[in-house]
């Protein structure tokens, strides 16, 4: 009986010391569920702005290749020897101007030959024809000569007359050729390379010759060629006068302008050739230097221009977050031109819709947005 009455009183004991800790259990779950209620209701403050349309000039930065307005790089026509060099490396020529003699002994004998054959040639058509003239002056007496000899001696004098002219076509061919015996240069420019000396053997570009007996460039005159991406193609296209620098002059800016478009995109590079003319009267610039181009970009017009700072870029997109409603909603968008801290965008958007101006990507869809006052 004693027992009983204990083991009573221990149930009464417990039960009265568990009845707090399910209280505070109980107290701390409804405390965290009013938390994340709370944090759910609660708003991010932002500031908005309130996107209208304008336009956007920006600026590209390519690097350049400066390249004589045109070379040329002289080989031998015929296999023979340097007889004489004329320029050096360096040479300023004009159009003309003898470069280097070469020789050819062989050469001589042909021209010989080819007069000798001429000469044989012009004394058979000329026989011929006083033969033809006579036949042809004495038929006129009827029955003195057949129309067969007169016809006959027609035919003599055509192909005696069409050898000659193969004979005078061979001798002008050879005269030619001993022509190209005389390097002259094809333009006013500056040697730039200089392969050759007197006794030196050369001939035709991969006979006879591995490397041109001179390279000849226009420096007058040059080229500045850049690579445009593709998407830059349409605004460089109409790209007015362009800045460029070059290491080696690092106080001097030069300008040129844009004279020729490509009109096609490398396949590997997937970009547009462009080519600009640079006057070089004092020589400042040479061909194969490096330039940095700076070249202006219209920007297109009536188009959404927006602060850097409102795009948002991660793995999957890029976008920008508008407020509807006060809430948060991604909008997927491309970008354009880009300059002083301003930036092109295209997409699914109107005017006045309101961005979020520091976007990020933590502001989730559908997060209730609050606009600062200031």
């Amino acid at each position: 009986m004693n027992i009983n009455k204990y083991s009573g009183s221990y149930r009464v004991i417990a039960a009265a010391a568990l009845l707090p800790i399910g209280l505070f259990f109980a107290s701390c779950h409804i405390s965290r569920a009013d938390d994340e209620n709370t944090s759910e209701n609660q708003s991010v403050q932002v500031k908005i702005i309130h996107l209208k349309k304008s336009s956007l000039d920006g600026s590209l930065r390519l690097p350049g290749e400066i390249k004589p307005f045109q070379f040329a790089d002289l080989y031998a026509k015929v296999n023979s020897y340097v007889k004489s060099v004329s320029v050096d490396l360096g040479s300023q020529v004009v159009a003309g101007q003898v470069l280097a003699t070469l020789e050819a002994p062989e050469m001589n004998t042909q021209l010989l030959e080819a007069q000798s054959r001429l000469h044989t040639k012009e004394a058979m058509f000329r026989a011929s024809r006083a033969t033809y003239e006579r036949l042809l002056k004495t038929s006129k007496v009827p029955g003195t000569i057949s129309p067969n000899d007169l016809d006959m001696a027609f035919e003599k004098m055509s192909a005696d007359s069409a050898e000659l002219l193969s004979a005078r076509s061979s001798y002008h061919e050879v005269q030619q050729m001993l022509g190209y015996l005389v390097i002259r240069a094809p333009f006013s420019g500056v040697i730039s390379q200089r392969n050759v000396h007197p006794g030196t053997y050369v001939g035709p570009a991969g006979k006879g010759s591995d490397k041109p007996l001179f390279r000849l460039e226009e420096q007058q005159k040059l080229r500045l060629s850049i690579a445009v991406p593709e998407v830059y193609t349409d605004e460089a296209a109409h790209a007015g006068d362009v800045r460029f620098t070059v290491k080696s002059l690092p106080g001097d800016t030069f300008t040129a302008k844009v004279n020729r478009v490509a009109g096609s995109l490398d396949v590997k590079l997937r970009s547009e050739i462009l080519e600009m003319d640079v006057a070089n009267k004092n020589a400042k610039l040479l061909p194969g230097m490096y330039a940095e181009v700076h070249m202006p970009i219209p920007g297109k017009k009536d188009v959404y221009v927006v602060p850097k700072s409102a795009i948002i870029s991660n793995s999957e997109k890029v976008f920008v977050i508008k407020s509807v409603n006060n809430k948060a909603l991604w909008v997927p968008v491309k970008t354009g031109n880009e300059a002083n801290g301003q930036v092109e965008i295209f997409g699914d958007l109107s005017d006045n819709d309101q961005l979020v101006q520091n976007g990020s990507d933590e502001i989730k869809e559908g997060t209730a947005l609050q606009a600062a006052t200031k």
